[in-house]
């Protein structure tokens, strides 16, 4: 489905494949390794990237339910904005040479095909979901334990001195805040349900909930094994100024 396109109407089918599959953003790098080994063009992999882990369509019911249809919507289809962007400004940059090394030796090897049972699909799966439980669990009981505290503990003065509209920073603290922690737009939920009781704002809370989904650290960790700085820090960068935006405007037009 991928192979057959270019340019923006390859980033979007990319980011609309990511919307469909419901994985996160740990889960979505070793798709976005076998995407680029298959050699898809670099803005489509990017575009599926941001797109896996932020935008799931099962959710949309969660987020209608906590913040409404307006809200939902809007988080679905800006989350699908910047992932098609953000692939099309990592295509136009021509960045193919800053992948690691050892995942274009792959790429050129794929010549020789080798047929997998059944057996050992289910072998090397559960080898993975090792490897990947390994990394994240710690960042999973993080996430539960801030999400416990916000409603249980922190008062609704401090969480708005903070995050909320009088200072102008929140929009900035909310998403750098979201980086360490490890959850997919299920577990986000009820963090943002807690803050937004809270009295946090709209678009806060939103660049808060894309933030926790797209640049979990340990997410960055294991993508800093797949590609060079140079293409980390442009996506990093990308998607911290796209989150930021919508954020800015989420709050500035209060859904």
């Amino acid at each position: 489905m991928l192979g057959g396109l270019k340019g923006w109407k390859g980033n979007l089918l990319g980011a609309l494949l990511g919307t469909v599959t419901p994985f996160c953003s740990c889960s979505s790098i070793p798709i976005f390794i076998g995407f680029t080994t298959a050699g898809l063009p670099l803005g489509v992999t990017f575009s599926f990237l941001i797109s896996s882990p932020m935008v799931d369509i099962a959710s949309i019911i969660m987020l209608m339910s906590f913040f409404g249809w307006k809200f939902a919507v809007a988080y679905v289809l800006l989350g699908l904005l910047l992932a098609v962007i953000g692939g099309t400004l990592i295509d136009k940059l021509h960045l193919e040479n800053e992948i690691q090394d050892y995942i274009r030796e792959m790429e050129e090897g794929l010549s020789q095909v080798e047929t997998y049972t059944i057996k050992k699909r289910m072998a090397y799966g559960w080898g993975q979901v090792k490897e990947v439980a390994s990394k994240v669990w710690l960042y999973v009981l993080i996430g539960v334990g801030i999400g416990a505290l916000i409603h249980n503990w922190i008062p609704t003065s401090f969480i708005q001195s903070i995050l909320g509209n009088n200072n102008p920073f929140g929009l900035i603290i909310a998403t750098l805040i979201g980086v360490p922690i490890y959850a997919d737009i299920f577990g986000v939920l009820p963090i943002a349900e807690a803050l937004f009781s809270k009295g946090v704002p709209v678009g806060t809370l939103m660049a808060f909930m894309m933030s926790v989904t797209t640049l979990s650290l340990p997410s960055l960790i294991m993508l800093s094994r797949v590609v060079k700085p140079k293409l980390l820090g442009i996506f990093i960068t990308i998607c911290i100024v796209g989150i930021l935006l919508i954020g800015f405007i989420f709050n500035s037009v209060a859904l």
